[in-house]
């Protein structure tokens, strides 16, 4: 795990739709494994809408302590609605990093905070539900990086095969 760059991590995710969206996120932005805790999504898994099958390539992982995945130089990047966090959008992203999500209907625990590298929050009016909130988090690291791809052939490969509309001007 050398190479690792991004972990998403989800503090016990109850929903196995928000869990399936954020598969399907991990896959569109390059995401190298998820972890969760708790009992919950293994309850429910069997709602599962991972529709992309993402996990045959992204692995996803029941773990006891998600801080245990500390690995690689990893910094630990907690986001949720916390007193004292940063802004996302005056965030920068570290390299490598583990995100630490919290639960739709909870927050992530005190002494994970404690021990976090950076707690960052996304300025919102209410809070988000889980799988927007991966989305933008990593939507915020790619379009704050310089490295990602633009051009047609990321569009020809990622998009639906029943779009073949192009921009004519």
């Amino acid at each position: 795990m050398s190479d690792t760059k991004i972990i998403i991590a989800l503090s016990n995710p109850k929903s196995p739709t928000n869990v399936g969206a954020v598969m399907r996120a991990a896959g569109c932005f390059c995401v190298d494994s998820v972890l969760y805790t708790g009992e919950r999504y293994d309850r429910a898994v069997k709602l599962n809408t991972d529709t992309k099958k993402i996990s045959a390539t992204v692995p996803l992982t029941g773990v006891k302590n998600l801080l245990d995945h500390r690995i690689d130089g990893l910094k630990v990047v907690c986001v949720d609605l916390i007193e004292g966090a940063l802004p996302l959008p005056l965030f920068d992203h570290p390299e490598k990093a583990l995100y630490i999500f919290g639960p739709e209907d909870g927050t992530i625990d005190q002494s994970v905070i404690d021990q976090a590298d950076a707690v960052v929050y996304i300025p919102t009016i209410g809070c988000m539900n889980l799988a927007a909130t991966v989305n933008v988090v990593l939507y915020d690291r790619l379009a704050k990086s310089t490295t990602h791809a633009t051009d047609n052939l990321l569009i020809r490969q990622s998009r639906d095969t029943n779009n073949k509309v192009k921009v004519r001007r």
